[in-house]
């Protein structure tokens, strides 16, 4: 059973290592992100979804926790957006004790703050299938419709410029404090995320092999 936390700052890549994560490793991918999406029209969390500020501690701690306990992540899973902040980080580490768990291995994605508005500003979305695109890097074979479903693609409001700006404050006070939190518990592992995905999950392949039981 191996228990993983991907970390970084929005537009980090953290979607693309996730699913090479969780297949290679056939651990549970779970994105807070897209649950919240999923709840999108919940008129308590709208507001927080469309600034790009943080959505309370208890409401996703308690979201994410449920989510935990059901039977699908008995052998393992990948966080994906949580913790973000360090009151949710202890509270993880007090539930996973509880549960005769623990956090075996932190991967943190590291980019610039320009490369990151560059990623997002460009990204669309198929809100049909959940294709996803990028208009600098990435375009869909005909402009703005999903190559998988033929939907319109979407450009969400938390990847319009003023919001990305936001979020990356957002990380900057709130979460960046969190690579002290698990640098000292001897779990971390920095990592460039503008390196080619497969030679980023070359070296979380090689941490996990020298680092977790």
């Amino acid at each position: 059973m191996k228990n993983f936390i991907l970390f970084g700052p929005p537009g980090a890549g953290k979607g693309t290592q996730a699913k090479i994560i969780s297949k290679n490793f056939n651990i549970l991918h779970l994105s807070t992100g897209d649950m919240l999406r999923e709840q999108k029209d919940d008129p308590i969390l709208a507001p927080y979804m469309s600034s790009g500020k943080l959505v309370p501690d208890e409401v996703i701690i308690e979201m994410v926790f449920k989510r935990l306990q059901r039977d699908d992540c008995k052998e393992g899973f990948l966080l994906d957006g949580f913790p973000r902040t360090l009151l949710q980080a202890e509270k993880l580490n007090e539930f996973l004790r509880k549960n005769n768990k623990k956090v075996d291995g932190v991967f943190c994605l590291l980019v610039s703050d320009d490369i990151i508005i560059k990623r997002l500003s460009g990204r669309r979305v198929c809100p049909k299938c959940g294709g996803s695109f990028n208009v600098n890097s990435m375009p869909p074979k005909k402009e703005n419709v999903c190559d998988f479903c033929g939907a319109e693609l979407v450009h969400r409001k938390d990847d319009m410029p003023e919001v990305i700006k936001e979020r990356i404050s957002v990380y900057e006070k709130q979460s960046k404090v969190l690579i002290d939190f698990y640098d000292k518990l001897n779990v971390l592992l920095k990592l460039d995320g503008t390196l080619n995905p497969n030679v980023i999950f070359e070296r979380i392949s090689n941490f996990v092999k020298n680092n977790v039981k």
